[in-house]
């Protein structure tokens, strides 16, 4: 708990600073003129889209389930979602999200070999969506992109995409030689851990190969019978990036800017690649300093600073705050729940 306490205090004082420093570079007369004349409606509207793309999301979800053969409410899902963004929000390269959808969906009856196929399902969609969308934002600021700096930043978070995805599919074409590896690799750091007897380690073998048996069967399913439901989550992950790429649409008419909508979304995808790199909690910083650099483009520079706080607060500050009160109402239930447990077996036992 401890370090999850420095993640988030570290992501909010980093990302602060780094609002602030934009800010300052960029302020002037005409910012101070900009503030008086903003329209609060287009900003709540960015608020109401923001937390409807909560629904899409869990919509997705529900039916990677389904397409799994498991059942699970819409509310739920949501619940998840959203408990996970505020994880993500203060974990390096925001990895702690995937982990506890995964386990969460774990708690509600799902294997763990699916549920963490469904996550890394969802996962490539985004990646399926971002990457095939890069084409076009590079045409779009093909100009800026001349710089040496933003192809080695690109080319570094391909090739690491790139990576990630053979390895998946190595795992799905070739589950033998995946357990053979994880077979290996856990058997080495297990007595780390405490697990020093053989039949510890034993179990800890047979538990990986089912999860793996588990994952392989899943993603077999998906392009089966259970296509339907890849289909929605194709639908819902258009949807969903649709709607967080209009929040930056809605901030620059608030500000009384006139955005060119292709060029908005054109750079939030290049910006979706560049967060892809950092081991901050949240990508603090390097989103905040990137979008500053990206959106100077087509942002005047006395709102500039602006720009970057709301659209930041959006897609982050509002995860953190959202995310943090879903997750104690999570930890609340569990506890009661296991309270309640236990009360029953001690009747029982009686």
């Amino acid at each position: 708990m401890g370090r999850y306490k420095k993640w988030f205090i570290g992501s909010l004082l980093i990302s602060a600073i780094s609002i602030a420093l934009v800010t300052c570079l960029t302020y002037n007369s005409e910012t101070i003129e900009a503030l008086r004349e903003i329209r609060l409606e287009y900003i709540l509207g960015a608020v109401l889209l923001h937390a409807f793309s909560y629904l899409i999301w869990g919509l997705r979800i529900r039916a990677l389930c389904k397409a799994l053969g498991h059942r699970i409410g819409i509310l739920k899902v949501t619940e998840i979602v959203i408990s996970s963004t505020f994880v993500a929000g203060i974990t390096p390269s925001s990895a702690g999200g995937e982990f506890l959808r995964v386990h969460s969906l774990n708690r509600n009856r799902i294997p763990t070999g699916r549920a963490t196929a469904i996550v890394v399902g969802e996962r490539l969609l985004d990646a399926i969506f971002i990457f095939s969308s890069l084409p076009f934002a590079f045409y779009i600021f093909g100009d800026v992109l001349s710089d040496y700096k933003f192809d080695a930043v690109f080319l570094t978070a391909n090739l690491l995409v790139f990576v990630i995805f053979v390895l998946v599919i190595y795992g799905v074409w070739k589950p033998q030689k995946m357990k053979h590896i994880t077979r290996r690799i856990s058997g080495k750091l297990a007595p780390f851990f405490g697990k020093k007897t053989d039949t510890a380690i034993s179990h800890l073998m047979e538990q990986i190969d089912r999860e793996i048996d588990h994952f392989h069967d899943s993603v077999r399913i998906f392009f089966s019978e259970g296509k339907k439901g890849l289909l929605w989550g194709i639908f819902y992950t258009f949807i969903f990036w649709t709607l967080e790429f209009t929040l930056l649409v809605l901030v620059l008419m608030g500000l009384s800017n006139t955005p060119s909508i292709l060029t908005a979304f054109a750079a939030q995808v290049l910006l979706a690649i560049i967060m892809i790199i950092p081991a901050t909690p949240g990508a603090s910083g390097v989103a905040e300093l990137g979008a500053a650099s990206i959106f100077s483009v087509f942002v005047d520079s006395s709102v500039l600073g602006i720009t970057v706080l709301a659209w930041r607060a959006l897609t982050y500050h509002m995860n953190l705050f959202i995310g943090g009160i879903i997750s104690l109402k999570m930890i609340k239930d569990a506890d009661l729940i296991s309270k309640i447990n236990g009360d029953c077996l001690t009747r029982n036992s009686e």
